[in-house]
């Protein structure tokens, strides 16, 4: 399997949760440098919100103003 891990050169948001009874992990780099990394399904529902609201996607809705 390929590595799915965000890097500057490839960004974006990868989660894994490889069971019901494991806890999620999360990685996320967006373009603008930022970056992050989560455990736990909690705090890896807040990074995912977060990104999502901030950085990956959100950067393309402000270009598109």
């Amino acid at each position: 399997m390929a590595d799915l891990t965000p890097t500057p050169d490839r960004p974006g948001l990868h989660v894994s949760k490889p069971s019901p009874d494991a806890p999620a992990t999360a990685s996320a780099v967006c373009h603008c440098g930022a970056r992050a990394t989560a455990t736990g399904d909690t705090q890896v529902k807040a990074l995912v919100d977060g990104y999502t609201a901030n950085h990956g996607p959100a950067h393309s809705k402000e270009g598109q103003r």
